[in-house]
């Protein structure tokens, strides 16, 4: 581990509760109101204006842990309704551009509905409403995002047919014209439907996104408890992309977010040959899966329950049998993946992250071949807000690409105009 005496980094915040589990009136007081306020993760393409309505509504029936999911989600439901119906009606008018908003919005208020993640029927049923309102509020923009089904061609066993992906081409992208391409990584909680939000600041500059979950999590295909499913579903998606005629073979980067920066490291070392570089933001190796560490990050810095909505995105139902074989089975340091060969790779995060240890980035540059790291102290899971600029510049410079950070991250945040 990172710190002395084999203990990990933040070793004394381990045992404390933070205070957003109290209720769900402190994790909103505490935690989310104000990214929701700036329009950011986890509430990209959302407003208070839809969500504060619904907040009342949630702390005036007192929810807290344990939740009741479908309650929890049921309460979500009208307004992101209502937000539909007007996505619809301005739509039938010709109104493009309010139409993708209310539909964006009703997105929003669907992804939290099923926040963490889609784990029971009134769950699935916003994640599914919450695939349809933002494919049409994504497909009615200047830049518009398609949907991609791509066959999975080296499926094995528990194996889905198809990953479900958002893409986006250059309108100049041409066989004569080829662009390079940014593979997002989605994470435990945020799903194509919002990381989508990275794709105008690629456009800007001339670059292809698909965009796609991980396995156990939104649409792919992989047999969650496999610790092999991610090398076959990747294998699937290159070989798609190799027959994308606009994009520059040579050029593509693959920018996976906090979990997928799990499956970021893996698939630069699984993959290599496929990818000129790959980020992993705020992802994990090894001690991820400690026991100790999932004893105690329920009740730490993720909003919900991470350990068990950890232990269902890797297909258990057994808390217990999670923790017993999650690290033997799934840690990269054990399977012997960062002791191959991999592509360029660049380890960010904060040194006080409580969702997956530092450590783990400080034990892959122990491993293999050299890889680039930047640790931002003083912060916690991603080392938000400085680690998108140290991101950005580095891909900037992979791919040769004369960008402006600040122009890039004024395309995230959202502010309602209708």
């Amino acid at each position: 581990m990172a710190a002395p005496g084999n203990k990990y980094f933040i070793q004394g915040r381990l045992g404390s509760i933070a205070k957003h589990h109290e209720s769900f009136k402190s994790l909103w007081e505490t935690k989310w109101k104000q990214p929701c306020e700036m329009g950011i993760y986890p509430f990209m393409f959302g407003t208070t204006l839809d969500f504060q309505p619904v907040v009342d509504s949630i702390v005036a029936k007192g929810l807290k842990r344990p939740y009741n999911w479908d309650e929890y989600a049921q309460c979500f439901f009208p307004k992101a309704e209502e937000l539909v119906t007007r996505a619809k009606a301005a739509e039938d008018e010709g109104d493009r551009e309010k139409a993708s908003e209310l539909y964006l919005r009703a997105s929003a208020v669907y992804r939290i509905a099923r926040f963490p993640a889609p784990r029971s029927a009134k769950q699935r049923e916003a994640w599914t409403k919450g695939k349809e309102a933002a494919i049409k509020g994504l497909g009615l923009q200047p830049y518009p995002t398609v949907e991609v089904e791509i066959p999975h061609i080296h499926g094995a066993s528990g194996d889905g047919p198809v990953l479900s992906g958002y893409y986006h081409v250059p309108a100049e992208a041409s066989r004569s014209h080829k662009v390079p391409l940014i593979i997002i990584f989605t994470g435990l909680d945020a799903y194509r439907t919002e990381l989508s939000v990275w794709k105008n600041g690629w456009a800007e500059l001339g670059c292809a996104t698909l965009v796609v979950e991980i396995p156990g999590t939104g649409d792919n295909p992989g047999a969650p408890s496999d610790p092999a499913s991610p090398d076959r579903v990747w294998s699937s998606m290159f070989d798609w992309i190799a027959k994308q005629e606009s994009i520059d073979q040579s050029r593509i980067v693959n920018w996976g977010f906090s979990t997928g920066g799990y499956y970021s490291i893996r698939v630069a070392h699984t993959h290599a040959d496929k990818l000129k570089g790959v980020v992993a933001h705020g992802g994990g190796a090894h001690h991820m899966f400690d026991p100790q560490w999932l004893n105690s990050v329920d009740d730490l810095e993720y909003p919900f329950d991470l350990a068990h909505t950890l232990c269902h995105k890797f297909g258990y139902a057994d808390f217990g049998l999670f923790k017993k074989e999650a690290r033997d089975k799934y840690s990269l340091l054990s399977t012997g993946i960062l002791d191959k060969p991999c592509t360029r790779l660049l380890l960010v995060n904060g040194t006080e992250d409580e969702i997956f240890p530092i450590d783990d980035y400080y034990l892959c540059l122990q491993h293999g071949g050299p890889k680039e790291a930047r640790f931002v102290p003083g912060t916690k899971h991603m080392g938000e807000p400085q680690s998108f600029t140290i991101i950005l510049q580095w891909i900037f410079k992979l791919l040769d690409i004369q960008g402006d950070v600040g122009r890039f991250l004024s395309t995230i945040p959202f502010k309602p105009k209708y």
